[in-house]
């Protein structure tokens, strides 16, 4: 394949426009998370993602996980989980059965707020996207999206 290559260039401009969807959706919601609940996409990706932890086998998230979930570096994870905990919106404690694990709970402040804020994410990210679909280019994108059914 050459730079010239029509496939490669396709391929390209394929990924300019998932590239622009997402950053779009994201901005939307930023804005709406910001101004109503006083929340990142971030923040509020990384309360929704702890507030689906459980007791039991694999109920509780190693940190590397949560980094992977929320699609930061490990240290920027352990930064943003400060931040909150310092708003008193998460807890940490000792794993019980690996006194070298820690583990990283949603308060009842942060369920709380998480609650608030989730009608807000979704229906910025419904606006956003409804907003995109206008857009030939992207419209394809966004019936893909709708399609999905699972988070992988």
């Amino acid at each position: 394949m050459t730079a010239t290559d029509p496939a490669l260039t396709a391929l390209a401009q394929g990924w300019c426009a998932l590239s622009l969807l997402h950053e779009r959706i994201e901005a939307h919601i930023e804005r709406a998370l910001q101004s109503r609940h006083g929340l990142s996409v971030r923040e509020y990706s990384l309360l929704n993602t702890l507030s689906r932890q459980h007791d039991g086998p694999g109920g509780h998230l190693q940190m590397k996980q949560v980094a992977d979930a929320v699609v930061l570096s490990q240290s920027a994870t352990t930064r943003l989980v400060t931040r909150l905990e310092d708003r008193g919106l998460l807890t940490r404690y000792l794993c019980p059965t690996d006194r070298r694990g820690i583990y990283t709970d949603v308060s009842p402040a942060g369920l709380a707020l998480l609650e608030k804020a989730r009608p807000t994410n979704d229906a910025a990210l419904r606006e956003a996207l409804d907003e995109a679909a206008r857009n030939p280019e992207l419209a394809p994108l966004v019936r893909a999206v709708e399609s999905l059914h699972t988070l992988v």
